[in-house]
C-alpha cells in the first residue's frame, strides 16, 4: 500500500515538475521579457520531474533521487519563504508556493522506500 502511494505521489509530483518546461520554453522564446533565473530554475525542475516519473516504476532503486527531490523542495521553500517576508508584494505567492513544496517534501520523505540491507549498504571490509 505504501509503495503504491509513493508511486502515485511520484507520478503527480513528476508531472507537476515536468510542467515547468512550459515556462522555461517561454523564457527561452522571449528572453528579453523573462527572468533568466526563473527560466533556469524551471529547466531544472522539468528535468527533475522527468526523473521522478522514471523513478515511479521502481522507487526502491531511486532512493537518493527521491531524497534529493524532498530535501531540495524543503530548501527551495525555506529560501522562498524568507524572500516572501522581505518582499511584501510577493509574500502571498511565495508563501503558497513554499507550502506546496513543503507538502511535496513531507510526502516524499514519509513514503520513501526503506533502506535495504544489501551489499551496497554494507560498510567496506
Amino acid at each position: 500500500m505504501r509503495e503504491r502511494a509513493l508511486k502515485i505521489v511520484l507520478v503527480v509530483v513528476g508531472l507537476f515538475f515536468t510542467a515547468a518546461a512550459y515556462p522555461a520554453l517561454g523564457g527561452l522564446r522571449n528572453p528579453a521579457n523573462s527572468d533568466t533565473g526563473d527560466t533556469m530554475q524551471m529547466a531544472i525542475y522539468a528535468t527533475l520531474g522527468v526523473f521522478l516519473l522514471i523513478a515511479a516504476r521502481r522507487p526502491s532503486g531511486h532512493r537518493s533521487l527521491i531524497a534529493f527531490a524532498a530535501w531540495s523542495s524543503f530548501a527551495h521553500a525555506f529560501v522562498m519563504s524568507a524572500l516572501g517576508f522581505e518582499i511584501p508584494e510577493l509574500r502571498t505567492g511565495f508563501l503558497i508556493g513554499s507550502a506546496i513544496l513543503v507538502v511535496i517534501g513531507v510526502a516524499l520523505i514519509a513514503l520513501a522506500p526503506a533502506k535495504t540491507g544489501g551489499p551496497a549498504s554494507a560498510p567496506p571490509a
